[in-house]
């Protein structure tokens, strides 16, 4: 029998009894090789947050075109994401099932699919369809990348390179207005056809096929991850795994691996969720509402909506685009900043640092068009009002990207335990989806009943995900994942 290749919750003390053994906590010998393959999976973070924004700077060119209504509009702009929440939902039993590198690939292929479907739409329903396939790629992807970084990383590095994840998301986001905004340029407006053909819009969803190859190409670069190799009882590659990019005791690690799958081999159902509170397990619960928590505050109203909103307190389409680009750039420089906190101070105090933040300048939000005159595309503001908001905008964009973020992703691919942790990470961003999906669809409607009290209602969830974060959080700095 190979010795490598036993039962997963088995004893591995004859391959480790006489080595000596070192502390388990130790860093790897080579960071740049954890850093690469972390970055590698992030990269559908980057397809996530690219391919969610690109419509940014289509919203008016393709109201126009296809001659749709504030609801239709809302729900064309928004319909990725119930895509989202199927692709989300189903992404960590195939991984449990193919492995997490395939499930890269697939949701690579996905994402170029739908890159040159969405372009080549020819109305409403069309435009639906391929965003919907999008959709399911990137609800795939915000499963696997943080699932598999979490799993690759030592608990030392895991926030910092968890948090890679956000950046590349951040990246994604910034990347697609930069396109955006250039193509505008070059046409002259996302309507008008750019010099080689084609209205600019269309051009802005085919260009999301170029990074979703890229990330097709690197996902069969890197190892699968160690905890499945074990599930699949392919301890000699999970050995070497864990040797390269972990570093300690590895056979020690190897049989805390084993202990904690307790018999991972089996497929893990949904029904292993279950618990004495509301029909689930109280971590999944906490994983759920911090999910849906990071979504009503109203972030993506921000990107997906941003260059409509600024053009209709004074900014023309150009500006308004530039003002999304700068925007986009705040979000990138404070996840930065998120990444040289999170494994200093701790997820928990980011989060209360950032919830406090965003109750204060959403509240701002909300009084500065509360000032304003008008509605729809004629509202307006006074001068100094409007640039209250404007930094208003960003400075809430600061407290989000340097804390509910980057955090959120960390804590949802360290705090379920290894047996479940895909699963319950697919059940809480299918939950992210699903709240994303309800603020995005809702902002039309809520924006033509008032923008005082669109940003008033995202206040009020802020000031309650402040309320969570202190009463049900719990700290996971420096804690290995088995311990969880």
């Amino acid at each position: 029998m190979d010795p490598d290749r036993r039962d997963a919750t088995g004893d591995l003390s004859n391959t480790s009894s006489s080595a000596a053994p070192r502390d388990s906590g130790a860093e790897p010998t080579h960071h740049g090789a954890v850093v690469l393959v972390s970055g590698a999976a992030a990269l559908g973070g980057f397809l996530f947050g690219y391919d969610t924004a690109i419509i940014n700077g289509t919203v008016d060119a393709i109201e126009a075109e296809f001659h749709m209504s504030a609801g239709l509009l809302g729900f064309v702009v928004s319909s990725a994401l119930l895509g989202c929440a199927v692709g989300a939902w189903f992404a960590g039993p195939l991984a449990d099932r193919v492995g997490r590198v395939r499930v890269m690939l697939i949701a690579a292929a996905l994402f170029a699919v739908s890159a040159i479907g969405s372009g080549l739409a020819v109305g409403p329903v069309s435009l639906a369809v391929w965003r919907i396939v999008g959709g399911l790629a990137i609800g795939t992807a915000s499963v696997i990348a943080p699932a598999y970084i979490a799993e690759m990383s030592p608990a030392g590095l895991r926030g910092r390179l968890g948090s890679l994840q956000q950046l590349a998301i951040v990246l994604g986001i910034f990347i697609s207005l930069l396109v955006d905004y250039a193509l505008a340029r070059v046409a002259g407006g996302a309507a008008e056809p750019v010099p080689w053909g084609g209205a600019a819009w269309r051009w802005m969803f085919v260009s999301a096929a170029i990074p979703a190859v890229v990330y097709g190409v690197l996902a069969l670069q890197i190892p699968e991850s160690p905890r499945f190799l074990v599930k699949q009882r392919h301890l000699d590659q999970a050995r070497r795994v864990l040797a390269r990019f972990v570093g300690g005791n590895v056979d020690a690690r190897l049989r805390e691996i084993s202990r904690s799958l307790a018999g991972g081999e089996q497929k893990v159902h949904l029904s292993e969720l279950r618990g004495p509170r509301f029909g689930l397990l109280p971590i999944v619960w906490v994983g759920i509402l911090l999910s849906v928590f990071q979504q009503f505050v109203g972030i993506n109203v921000i990107f997906y909506y941003s260059t409509t909103l600024w053009r209709a307190v004074g900014f023309s389409e150009s500006d308004a685009l530039l003002t999304s680009v700068i925007t986009s750039i705040t979000n990138i420089v404070t996840t930065l900043v998120a990444i040289a906190l999170i494994d200093r101070i701790g997820r928990k105090p980011l989060l209360v640092i950032g919830a406090s933040g965003m109750v204060v300048t959403l509240g701002v939000l909300a009084w500065c068009f509360s000032t304003a005159t008008g509605s729809g595309a004629s509202l307006t503001l006074d001068p100094t009002v409007g640039k209250i908001a404007l930094v208003a905008a960003n400075l809430y964009v600061v407290a989000f990207g340097m804390s509910w973020g980057p955090v959120v992703w960390v804590l949802l691919g360290e705090m379920f335990n290894n047996r479940i942790r895909a699963t319950a990470l697919a059940v809480a961003a299918a939950a992210q989806w699903v709240a994303n999906w309800l603020v995005s669809t809702s902002f039309p409607v809520l924006a033509d009943l008032g923008l005082t009290f669109a940003y008033g209602l995202y206040t009020l969830f802020a000031a309650l995900a402040l309320i969570f974060v202190l009463r049900a959080v719990r700290e996971t700095k420096g804690r290995e994942l088995e311990e969880m």
